[in-house]
């Protein structure tokens, strides 16, 4: 018999019964009794088996594990707290810098513009103009019953034009002139309530010759384009003419009559007048653009009916006249369905164009325009728009009247859905996303495209901003004296907050380069918005989703120094702040909330402060802003600089070079011919001697 090893006996729980049992791991016997272990002591332990913890019952056993896994999951928390710590501590903190001056508001501000050296400030009931550098209240414009969400501003030379757009979606066309303030026109605002439709998106274009405005009302989308009268409205206003209705009975004001005066109007120097009583010029409605039809089966008979119908080429491409019939596209359809569907039985309902990007663009040679137009330099003649989901960037000729059919003049048709475009300040580049994460780069300028490039995989555009092309010389960023042609540069913030750098040369093809990975454990790292300072060559604000702010230099890349508001505010919604950045300035201003006021019901009475930071008053960046131009004399003499100048100028050197190697060649030739004679003349005399 085998002999069988000590065991614990069945025993009812909670008795008094005790055991001994073998230490280690019970193995099995092998069958010769010659290997079988000799029994010791010390191989056996004590144990009671009334001291063993019974299992809890349920619900208590799931709450058990509940409480260990909470108590797992908050100390790796703390772990993965303290080894941030850790490397915070070990890394060189960037130097923070506080706001200069605070603009305290009695109001919650919902939106911000700068322009020339106002700041337009729109909120409760209205909008607020401000002093760029005393920060003092101007004017306030507030005689709404809503408050204004959106605000636009475009500086027209010595005017600045204003489209505040309110809760209700009405858009309004203001004219800033010197000291007075002039309302044009209400655009979509109609008597009947039910008939009202809504202001999504404004575009104004450079030097304000035309605005456009999408609208949305009773389920449809759509554009409408006006043509500004800004030289009419230049002479009315230098020469009034009140329009005042003798109908009208107009109401004086009483002297005993009280108004309630606020912290603002103590602060306000009044040199702005708000004139109702001159009547500018209406703009003139020239287009109203409908998103393009979904495609559809053929209804002709023959190719040569389809080239008949597109005139002169225009709007080819579109994908609106084909030969392609009904029976194609369901058959195409089904296969699509069969492969890509899981569920048949769900409907694919299309998304609704709720939204549209369009951009103003200046004469180009990349542009088909008919013989007969012809568009004075620096002045908009094209409207650029692309629809959600479409492939199509269409290009309208503003050359026309509401009369006119509305076809695209030309249509740039793209490999997959368009998802982002954008347009440098200069209207010299333009930048089309597509949803596959490729980037076509345009120079409109000179008439061809720089390059097509492609983001890492799986990464997506979220969004596009030009940077000022400039140049690294003797390690600083520098502006070139006079703008470079076919250089460009970009930064492209992605989906999943990594940051790139995008710069194209030339014929050369675009480069890309990482400025920011994307974060994988420390969320809160994230990147939510990013703005070129132009003012400072190079120079890119950063926000991140734990409401730090810190000043990028895109060159090296490296962070130069952060900002932070003061202790008692902080950004309400981090990850979406509200901040604005001057072009011509080296400043940005951003609202801070009271952490204590923001929880109250109402929004509205929450006490903000605007910021304002003045990159120029800040040690580390005084120098940056001082001499940042590089003269054209020094970058036609340095050779590094050689491939980033104009060909007219790389021939020019070339040719100056040559030159001057002839000339020293020569002048070599000319030394050694006249030693040669010297020394012939030498031999001669001592022959006769």
């Amino acid at each position: 018999m085998l002999p069988v090893p000590a065991s614990v006996m069945s025993t009812p729980r909670g008795s008094q019964v005790s055991s001994f049992m073998r230490k280690g791991v019970l193995e099995v016997p092998s069958p010769t009794e010659k290997d079988w272990p000799k029994d010791d002591e010390d191989d056996y332990v004590f144990i009671d088996l009334g001291e063993e913890v019974d299992p809890l019952p349920q619900p208590y056993r799931m709450i058990n594990k509940m409480v260990n896994l909470l108590f797992d999951k908050c100390w790796e928390v703390i772990q993965e707290r303290e080894a941030r710590r850790k490397v915070e501590f070990s890394q060189t903190q960037p130097t923070i810098y506080a706001p200069l001056i605070e603009s305290k508001l009695n109001k919650m501000p919902n939106c911000m513009a700068i322009s020339q050296d106002y700041v337009f400030i729109g909120g409760a009931k209205g909008f607020s103009i401000y002093n760029l550098y005393s920060a003092k209240r101007v004017y306030g414009w507030e005689k709404l019953k809503v408050d204004v969400t959106s605000i636009w501003a475009t500086d027209l030379g010595s005017e600045i034009l204003i489209v505040p757009v309110d809760e209700m979606g009405i858009a309004r066309l203001f004219y800033f002139y010197k000291d007075g303030l002039f309302l044009i026109k209400a655009i979509n605002e109609v008597d009947d309530a039910s008939k009202q439709t809504t202001c999504v998106k404004v575009e104004i274009s450079q030097g304000g010759g035309f605005v456009a405005f999408l609208l949305q009302g009773a389920g449809d989308t759509w554009l409408d384009v006006y043509k500004l009268p800004k030289e009419s409205w230049l002479k009315e206003v230098e020469h009034p003419q009140p329009a005042l209705n003798p109908k009208k009975k107009v109401r004086q004001p009483q002297p005993n009559a009280l108004e309630p005066v606020t912290s603002e109007d103590l602060e306000t120097d009044m040199m702005v007048c708000f004139r109702g009583d001159i009547k500018l010029s209406l703009p003139v409605h020239i287009m109203k653009i409908k998103p393009p039809k979904p495609v559809t089966g053929t209804t002709f008979k023959s190719p040569l009916e389809i080239f008949a119908k597109v005139e002169d080429y225009y709007g080819l491409g579109s994908g609106q006249n084909h030969f392609i019939k009904d029976s194609q596209w369901e058959q195409q359809a089904a296969i699509f369905h069969a492969s890509y569907r899981k569920d048949p039985d769900t409907e694919w309902e299309e998304e609704p164009l709720s939204m549209a990007t369009f951009h103003f663009l200046l004469p180009s040679s990349m542009i088909a325009m008919p013989a007969e137009v012809k568009s004075p330099s620096g002045v908009a003649c094209v409207l650029g728009i692309h629809w959600p989901g479409n492939h199509n960037f269409f290009l309208y000729s503003l050359h026309r009247t509401l009369k006119d059919k509305v076809d695209p003049e030309s249509v740039w048709p793209c490999a997959a859905p368009i998802t982002v475009s954008q347009l440098s300040c200069t209207c010299t580049y333009l930048a089309l996303a597509c949803e596959d994460g490729v980037l076509t780069l345009l120079d409109l300028a000179e008439g061809f495209p720089l390059g097509v490039i492609a983001l890492p995989k799986g990464c997506s555009c979220q969004s596009i901003h030009f940077l000022k092309y400039f140049l690294v010389h003797k390690g600083k960023n520098m502006y070139p004296e006079n703008p470079l042609k076919s250089q460009m540069k970009c930064v492209v913030l992605c989906t999943d907050s990594s940051l790139y750098l995008v710069t194209a040369r030339g014929t050369q093809g675009p480069s890309i380069s990482v400025l920011a990975e994307r974060p994988i454990k420390h969320l809160d790292e994230a990147i939510c918005a990013v703005a070129p300072v132009q003012a400072l060559p190079g120079m890119l604000l950063v926000f991140y989703g734990n409401g730090s702010l810190q000043l990028m230099d895109v060159a090296k890349p490296q962070i130069i120094c952060a900002f932070a508001l003061p202790r008692t505010y902080h950004l309400v919604v981090p990850w979406k702040p509200l901040f604005v950045v001057s072009v011509q300035h080296p400043c940005f201003l951003l609202r801070g909330d009271h952490p204590d006021e923001t929880e109250s019901s109402n929004t509205k009475d929450i006490q903000s402060s605007v910021f304002y930071f003045n990159l120029e008053a800040y040690p580390l960046l005084e120098n940056l802003s001082k001499n940042h131009t590089i003269p054209e004399a020094d970058m036609t003499e340095n050779a590094a600089f050689a491939q980033v100048l104009p060909l007219e100028k790389r021939c020019e050197r070339f040719l100056q070079k040559r030159f001057q190697k002839l000339e020293k060649a020569a002048k070599e030739q000319e030394h050694c011919a006249r030693i040669r004679r010297y020394s012939l003349l030498l031999q001669r005399e001592n022959f006769r001697k």
